[in-house]
Order: structure tokens, then C-alpha cells, then sequence
């Protein structure tokens, strides 16, 4: 939810950001209760925390194996439709934090190129660099939401207070 802010000023009619988040919040609860149903009901008592892990397990038949492939075709595509989402809100803070008096980054295509690929690089790169994603999940869910809500819009209000001193 902290795109919510910064795709609301987008819109031409804020009004629609309410229609648009009581639909994403319903579409959350049924993923996530279809999920955690058809968990349980396709490992039982032996559901792990994570449920992704119990599709690493070989299940020794070819339903099983099929199975597996769709649930990580089905993360991938997940991954690919949450980026750009989290990649909207991280660059319009590092925009509005490195370029406090320029125009908005919407009305800029070069400075919007150059942000997007620079994080492109470097999430590339450290797709790369790192061994284990799970690792890297863990580290990346603990901070990332820290320097989105606290972080990066206290270090542009303060900047902003210096400006102005």
C-alpha cells in the first residue's frame, strides 16, 4: 500500500484511487485465502510456513511434478507483475530525493530512462550476485519496507528543511 499516495497523485480524478484500492484489497483477500485453503488442502498438517517451500519437495509422480513447474511459472509471473510496482514508488522517491527542484519525473522522460535503468542494472546485478534468493528475500522484506515508509520520505522532508534554511 505505500504506492497508494504517489499513483493517487497520478490520476486525473482521485476519487478513483478508492474504487481502485477497495478492488485491489478484495482481490488480495481472495488470493491469499485461496491460497492458504488450497495449501492446507493439498499438504495438510505438514504445511510449511512458507508454502513455497513445500513445492520444492518432489512428490514422485508426474501430477506432482507438473504441479510444481506451475506453482513456479506462477511466482514468476507474480514477481514480474509486482516489480513494476515496487520499482514506481522506489524511483519516484530516489527521483524527488536526488532531484528535490526539478519538474515531475512523469514529465521527463530522459531522467525517467536513466532511473529505470540504473535500478534495472542494479537489481539485475544483484539477481546475479546472490546465491540464495530466499536470503535475499528475507533482508530485502525486513528494510525495504522500513526505508519506503520511514526512510526515504524523512531524508526528503529533511532535506527539504535545510533547503529552506
Amino acid at each position: 500500500m505505500h504506492a497508494v499516495h504517489p499513483i493517487g497523485f497520478e490520476l486525473g480524478k482521485p476519487s478513483d484511487m478508492i474504487t481502485a484500492c477497495r478492488i485491489s484489497l478484495a482481490l488480495c483477500a481472495a488470493i491469499y485465502f485461496a491460497i492458504g485453503l488450497f495449501g492446507y488442502l493439498l499438504f495438510g498438517d505438514s504445511i510449511m510456513p512458507d508454502i513455497l517451500v513445500n513445492f520444492d519437495q518432489n512428490a514422485g509422480s508426474a501430477f506432482g511434478s507438473l504441479l510444481n513447474q506451475i506453482v513456479r511459472l506462477s511466482y514468476a509471473l507474480h514477481i514480474m507483475l509486482v516489480f513494476p510496482l515496487l520499482n514506481f514508488s522506489l524511483r519516484a522517491n530516489i527521483d524527488e530525493f536526488l532531484f528535490p527542484k526539478k519538474p515531475l519525473l512523469a514529465t521527463d522522460t530522459k531522467r525517467f530512462l536513466f532511473l529505470t535503468l540504473v535500478l534495472l542494472a542494479i537489481s539485475y546485478l544483484a539477481a546475479i550476485a546472490i546465491p540464495n534468493i530466499w536470503y535475499f528475500f528475507q533482508f530485502l522484506g525486513s528494510t525495504s519496507a522500513v526505508c519506503l515508509a520511514f526512510i526515504f520520505p524523512g531524508a526528503i522532508v529533511i532535506r527539504y528543511f535545510f533547503s529552506l534554511s
